[in-house]
């Protein structure tokens, strides 16, 4: 199911709000958590009925071990569950997300013909194993409590950041679901939550999905065909739509997270405007770069001379995150070309070189990360280099007044795609982000009528439903 959706927005919504209140009404607070965890499970079935009961077993098999954890005392035992624990985790996301590319992979190098799986991809599998693996990982350091199977299945399954995040620890969601807290109710709460769900809500319908729609005409079958500005557009839409597309979902999961009183950290602050790409990383989807920061690249800084391991940690980090967005080799180029400039920015940092002037070192962080998407959105590295031959390609460069013809002629015919491009760059640039909301402790009329006004436009556009671009991965 789609928070921008009829389906969630009137029905699923309302109906686990009303039981939920009723039963903190009536002080029951085992029922509450019981009744979140019955409309996560009916929120995920929905989306994917047949892996309901897998992603129960997962939960069920990982809570044995962390329970197992608990009772033994042996050091070696519990090296022995961590490590069953971390297998069985990254195992069954290898399994369905790369045992494929790897028999492709496979049958290419050795000549062989071994028969691809027809595995699907269970939805928000590459979030909640990470929020697993951090859970029992800090349970096995002593970092954090021992749970109660409810607490435990809630943390897991909530469903407002079940599916793309934000991945929490154990002490940025548990402490809020104790008891008393749940109790507990705010009308603040209530207002930050309509807010930043609108908002969100925005950002989805009215600003990424009309250039999605561009975006995935032009990588499906335009690119050979395509002008030099149709490339443009084309690569600045998908730029442009990813960050809507992931920051309004983060908004409207944080929105939701309000409606029951459990306040989500944050995972996006304004990464575009970010001057080098150091920063740029711990601005965008900031809970998994915390996740690759804090179990791939701290792991790997232990080796190696000071400036050298810091380069092989981060390239291996920034490998490692790439193909966990995806299983092609487009990822891991994608992947290694972010490395490649956040350690250019460390190093900078390092000889403590005088910093550019703040537009330029946004402007240039920019640019490059709108080419860098180009490896990211293709099909694999043949598209892109087909992409990028049209970007730059020599004749329309050397002819000025051809291109801001051609320029002129796609303005004429794409106008409100045009307007929405320059939107775009004027709220990501010029305007301050949703993340103040949370701060806010006065609602004023004029921001329930802002808010109102977006969701309605909203709902007037969300007549086809579309899921959020992360939800793939």
């Amino acid at each position: 199911m789609i928070f921008s959706s009829y389906q969630f927005i009137f029905l699923f919504l309302p109906v686990v709000l009303l039981g939920y209140h009723l039963l903190r009404h009536w002080g029951n607070v085992a029922g509450m958590k019981g009744w979140l965890v019955l409309a996560s499970l009916v929120f995920y079935g929905l989306g994917q009925p047949e892996f309901v009961l897998g992603f129960l077993g997962i939960i069920l098999a990982n809570y044995l071990l962390v329970t197992l954890l608990h009772r033994v005392e042996r050091t070696a035992v519990r090296r022995l569950l961590l490590a069953a624990a971390v297998l069985l985790n990254l195992g069954l996301l290898g399994y369905y997300k790369y045992a494929n590319f790897f028999l492709e992979n496979l049958n290419l190098v050795l000549g062989t013909d071994f028969a691809l799986l027809s595995t699907i991809l269970p939805i928000g599998i590459s979030f909640f194993t990470f929020q697993i693996l951090m859970y029992t990982v800090s349970f096995y350091r002593g970092e954090c409590g021992y749970l109660s199977f409810l607490d435990y299945t809630l943390f897991i399954t909530f469903f407002p950041q079940l599916i793309v995040g934000p991945v929490v620890k154990e002490d940025e969601i548990v402490p809020q679901i104790q008891d008393r807290k749940l109790l507990e109710f705010s009308g603040q709460d209530v207002c930050r939550g309509v807010m930043l769900f609108c908002v969100g809500c925005g950002k989805k319908i009215l600003l990424a999905n009309p250039m999605i729609d561009f975006a995935i005409a032009f990588y499906g079958g335009q690119v050979a065909q395509a002008t030099t500005v149709e490339a443009w557009v084309g690569v600045l839409c998908y730029t442009f739509a990813y960050y809507f597309d992931f920051s309004g979902y983060i908004d409207m999961a944080r929105g939701l997270g309000c409606f029951f009183g459990v306040h989500l950290p944050i995972n996006f602050d304004s990464p575009y405007k970010a001057r080098d790409f150091a920063t740029f990383w711990r601005r965008w989807n900031i809970t998994v770069s915390r996740f690759f920061n804090e179990y791939v690249f701290h792991n790997v800084f232990h080796f190696g001379d000071r400036t050298g391991k810091m380069i092989l940690a981060v390239l291996l980090t920034f490998a490692a995150s790439g193909i966990w967005h995806g299983a092609g080799w487009h990822f891991v180029a994608w992947g290694l070309v972010n490395g490649v400039l956040v350690c250019l920015a460390n190093l900078r940092a390092l000889k403590m070189r005088k910093p550019l002037p703040a537009a330029l070192a946004v402007a240039m962080t920019f640019f490059c990360s709108v080419l860098i998407r180009v490896l990211f959105d293709c099909t694999d590295l043949g598209q892109a280099a087909q992409v990028y031959r049209r970007m730059f390609s020599l004749s329309a460069w050397s002819d000025p007044a051809g291109l801001l013809a051609s320029a002129a002629g796609f303005v004429g015919e794409h106008l409100l795609l045009c307007l929405i491009l320059a939107a775009s760059a004027i709220i990501t640039f010029c305007l301050p982000n949703s993340n103040g909301i949370m701060e806010k402790k006065t609602f004023s009329l004029r921001d329930g009528v802002w808010s109102g006004l977006v969701l309605a436009a909203s709902l007037l556009n969300m007549s086809q439903v579309s899921t959020f671009l992360y939800f793939n991965f």
